[in-house]
């Protein structure tokens, strides 16, 4: 049987640090961060890292992994957590993935499959390539079509990023990804619990939380990163606060525009959060105002469920 873990999850500023803390202390718990900008070093305003006072309070996982200039993947992310999952485990305790990174969460559930989760730079180069020139992304979509039919219905052609993942995928393996099985039975069984709130207050909250992360010296921490040598390129530097505060610190734009910027991206990403979660159908759903009694209703029935089964 595998083992049952709880993740708490749903869109950016719901809730999920706060919850998890107290369910955390609650139940014995350590929480493995499952955050796709948390794992980077010397972003700590921009992500909301957990406080100091935070961590010593509940043991955290998966929190400055590598530093804001290194590539970092879900298949890393993977390996990783599992194995201080298993960790954790070990140690009689209860692991808690707190975070809103849905792949992350997936990989964990799931599984990924090598043929899926493998890549090629050469192959991506040569593909972008193409892309590159007049007509590329029509012509990388017919040269789709005729090793993957099915894949190349469902993607527009300037669905860029993953026809050139369906291209890679099929030379790699020799299988359109259209039959490839990319999930797999995770490692772990998890109760993803994702938390619902009003869209009008999490929008509120999106915005104190990005004036709070303004007051608490973001434009400093990110030319910091700047003047350490961290490209505006790199991945780490992709992420919502980062990308838009860049320019301001170059003086190409005013901070207050940033500030628009990183508020009105950040909602985007939240309604795409809560539509992911929405399509993963074990989420169990939390409203805001009754989180805590209602997450450790389902904990309890869920661990139980897992008792019932060892004594079967």
């Amino acid at each position: 049987m595998r083992p049952r873990i709880i993740a708490i999850t749903g869109a950016t500023a719901s809730g999920k640090s706060a919850l998890a803390m107290q369910l955390a202390q609650q139940l014995g718990g350590e929480i493995v961060c499952m955050d796709s900008m948390q794992i980077y070093r010397g972003m700590d305003i921009g992500t909301a890292k957990p406080t100091p006072a935070e961590r010593q309070t509940v043991p955290h996982h998966m929190l400055d992994v590598v530093p804001p200039d290194a590539p970092y993947t879900v298949a890393d992310y993977a390996e990783a957590a599992s194995a201080v999952i298993r960790g954790i485990l070990s140690r009689g305790k209860l692991p808690l993935l707190v975070g809103g990174t849905g792949l992350y969460l997936k990989a964990l559930m799931h599984g990924l499959s090598l043929g899926v989760s493998r890549s090629d730079p050469a192959i991506r180069a040569r593909l972008e390539a193409i892309a590159d020139q007049p007509g590329g992304k029509q012509q990388l979509h017919r040269m789709l079509s005729q090793v993957d039919e099915a894949s190349a219905k469902k993607l527009h052609p300037n669905d860029l990023r993953r026809v050139i993942r369906a291209i890679e995928v099929y030379e790699l393996t020799g299988t359109p990804l259209s039959q490839t099985r990319q999930e797999e039975a995770g490692e772990f069984t998890v109760l993803p619990l994702a938390i619902r709130m009003e869209r009008e207050q999490l929008f509120a909250r999106i915005e104190m939380r990005v004036d709070q992360m303004l007051e608490m010296g973001l434009f400093s921490e990110v030319k910091s990163l700047l003047e350490a040598g961290v490209s505006p390129e790199a991945q780490a530097m992709q992420g919502i606060g980062y990308k838009e505060m860049v320019p301001a610190v170059q003086g190409i734009l005013p901070v207050e525009e940033a500030r628009r910027q990183i508020i009105l991206n950040t909602r985007h990403y939240a309604k795409r959060q809560e539509t992911w979660f929405k399509g993963e159908p074990a989420t169990c759903w939390l409203a805001a105002e009754n989180a805590l009694p209602l997450a450790g209703e389902a904990i309890a029935a869920f661990l139980a469920d897992t008792q019932h089964q060892a004594k079967e």
